[in-house]
């Protein structure tokens, strides 16, 4: 705001003219800055219709995927076997007998104060041989049983080592496979690796009060127990993967009878898909009805009149509409998607009956689940081509949007600079008028002064 320069000569409060004539001059400016916050809530809406949209095309790609609704629940007769399935399983059963359990080697040595030294006087080296006959030869720091144990944990030689007390100031070393099962078998040798392959190291074990406390083994089961079809199937943990296909069986004991695992179509999961696909595309037409809403406001007069929403009249949010609903709409292979419990209603929306899908599924499980799956690719078909990074119907959307947004500001900024040099203006054509009403002021006073000092006429008797 400039400096008043109200009444000088005038009297005039010239501010609030000027205030007046800029408020007028400024109307361009002001109908910009209205299209700006316009424009600006458009970006914001679009970007969350877009983020909806986004939304749908994860849910539904990941529903037309390659086996997603192949769904399969595992159960078994014993709480000592669990099973678990993945989609390229297959609906049955078989019977598993576990008979032994996996098991990860553990040796201890005889109790000790120090390690040992060689005929040397240096401390005797440790070699540990695995499964493989590989060996790993182990020169500790010293006799302490500490750097004896850095020493092993620090070769990654198949088995790690802690210090365990065993009383009067001595301690056991405790040797744990870093691998389960029979592949981490291994042997501790006090000696070097050619005293190993020599045959004159000393096995740690070998000591009447060292021992193995756990053996290395595999898990074992038996499928046909008692036939002659008879399979054992081994696992270097208690998880035997892909028992069947896809079927993975989890063993906590073992068992005197056979378990029935059995493999079943998933009906519970394959409909949650399909409904929360439903409730995403309703979650994506309820956001375009509700920003294409008609309203009634009345303004101060008292006349009513409609308004409309931010998307009414936009015909690309209303052709994304249009193509969200037809994909999940339109029938697959002549057959409605009502017969798989998806069901359009008269007001532009869907539900989705579980039972239904239930029933379509107890009759053709795999036909159902591929209609389901084209149904889906459609809909991802339909959110992809509109919230595509570079030719999304939204996306392009949004980015009109914001590059109208920055010319609008470009140009709200060269008004400001038009407008202040336009201040500056009348601040001056006033400020002069000022001036020249002061002088003429001026000029009538002395003008009055020196006609009152005239002499004044006088007329004789």
């Amino acid at each position: 705001m400039g400096t008043s320069i109200d009444g000088l000569a005038s009297g005039l409060n010239t501010t609030s003219i000027i205030n007046s004539l800029m408020s007028v001059e400024a109307l361009p400016q002001t109908q910009l800055k209205t299209k700006l916050a316009s424009d600006q809530t458009m970006i914001s809406t679009l970007q969350s219709f877009n983020t909806k949209l986004a939304a749908l095309r994860d849910l539904a790609t990941g529903d037309s995927a390659a086996n997603a609704l192949n769904l399969f629940t595992a159960s078994t007769t014993s709480p000592a076997v669990t099973a678990t399935a993945t989609t390229s399983a297959t609906a049955g059963s078989v019977d598993v007998t576990v008979t032994q359990l996996a098991q990860t080697q553990v040796d201890v040595t005889a109790a000790m104060a120090t390690w040992p030294v060689d005929g040397t006087g240096a401390p005797a080296h440790l070699t540990l041989v695995d499964s493989t006959g590989k060996q790993t030869e182990i020169v500790p720091a010293s006799t302490s049983l500490d750097d004896v144990v850095t020493a092993i944990n620090n070769a990654s030689g198949g088995a790690r080592a802690v210090k365990v007390p065993a009383g009067n100031g001595t301690y056991r070393l405790q040797l744990t496979a870093t691998t389960s099962g029979a592949a981490g078998a291994f042997t501790a040798y006090q000696g070097t690796s050619t005293q190993v392959t020599a045959g004159t190291a000393t096995d740690l074990m070998a000591d009447p009060s060292a021992a193995v406390v756990k053996a290395a083994q595999d898990a074992k089961a038996t499928l046909y127990a008692g036939t002659a079809a008879a399979q054992t199937v081994t696992s270097s943990s208690n998880t035997f993967a892909d028992l069947l296909p896809g079927v993975s069986v989890t063993a906590t004991a073992v068992t005197a009878a056979p378990v029935t695992v059995t493999i079943t179509s998933d009906t519970a999961g394959i409909g949650k898909k399909a409904g929360d696909l439903v409730a995403s595309v309703n979650d994506v037409l309820g956001f375009v009805s509700i920003y294409s809403a008609v309203s009634s406001k009345t303004d101060a007069n008292g006349v009513t009149a409609p308004t409309g929403g931010i998307f009414t009249g936009n015909s690309s949010v209303r052709s994304v509409n249009d193509q969200v609903l037809t994909a999940l709409a339109m029938p697959v292979n002549g057959q409605s998607p009502s017969a798989y419990g998806i069901n359009i209603t008269k007001s532009g929306d869907f539900t989705f009956d579980s039972a239904k899908l239930a029933t379509a599924l107890a009759a053709d499980p795999a036909g159902t689940q591929a209609a389901l799956q084209t149904i889906a690719s459609r809909v991802a078909d339909a959110a992809t081509a509109a919230t595509d990074p570079f030719s999304g119907s939204v996306t392009g959307l949004i980015k009109g949007q914001q590059a109208e947004v920055t010319d609008l500001g470009n140009q709200i900024s060269d008004w400001d600079q038009r407008l202040a040099s336009r201040r500056a203006t009348l601040q001056a054509v006033y400020t002069n008028m000022e001036v020249l009403l002061g002088g003429l002021q001026s000029q009538s006073s002395w003008l009055s002064g020196q006609i009152s000092s005239l002499p004044k006429s006088s007329t004789g008797a």
